[in-house]
């Protein structure tokens, strides 16, 4: 079966010394790049946030829970890559959320312009996924949910993700099981 591993904003402002840092970003990034090199991969994607202007998901008094502060606003240097993750051969980049909140990678759409995550893993015929990145429990899980609707196999690298909330990990992890979601 053909698997694509899908690495989930993995950008400077979500790990340590960014806008929206979480905690374990930087090592997250930085342990992603042996698992792409141990390979087994028909194709490897990523996404980033790109805001331009998203509305009400910027605030200058967020919750953190559907609110935030400034973040990845595209053109700086926070929405680029992180440099622990050093990978360079993505066989697609998908931008996300230029004008509104866009927590799923399927939101996101090729930086040509021309597809979307889910067009292109249909393109590929690609079946399953493998999902890692930054946050667990945002927007790695809103791709792993959105993964699953578009009735691909999709498997969650737990030790590849860095959590906003990390006490509600285990909620999300359990719902993840009940929906058919795998954790590896």
């Amino acid at each position: 079966m053909e698997r694509a591993l899908i690495v989930v904003d993995v950008q400077n402002d979500f790990c340590e010394g960014g806008a929206l840092a979480v905690p374990g970003g930087a090592a997250v990034a930085a342990a992603i790049n042996a698992h792409i090199e141990a390979g087994g991969y028909s194709y490897v994607v990523t996404t980033r946030d790109h805001h331009v202007d998203p509305g009400p998901h910027f605030s200058p008094e967020p919750d953190y829970i559907t609110s935030w502060p400034p973040h990845c606003v595209a053109g700086t240097t926070g929405a680029e890559q992180h440099p622990q993750l050093s990978f360079q051969s993505w066989d697609g980049v998908f931008l996300k959320g230029a004008y509104t909140a866009a927590y799923s990678g399927f939101e996101g759409i090729e930086s040509s312009g021309k597809l979307s995550l889910g067009e292109f893993l249909r393109n590929k015929n690609i079946r399953a996924v493998d999902i890692c990145g930054i946050a667990t429990d945002y927007c790695v899980d809103a791709t792993a949910r959105d993964a699953l609707a578009a009735g691909l196999s999709v498997r969650v690298v737990r030790r590849l993700t860095a959590a906003v909330h990390p006490q509600d990990i285990d909620s999300v992890l359990e719902e993840w099981h009940k929906i058919g979601i795998t954790v590896v």
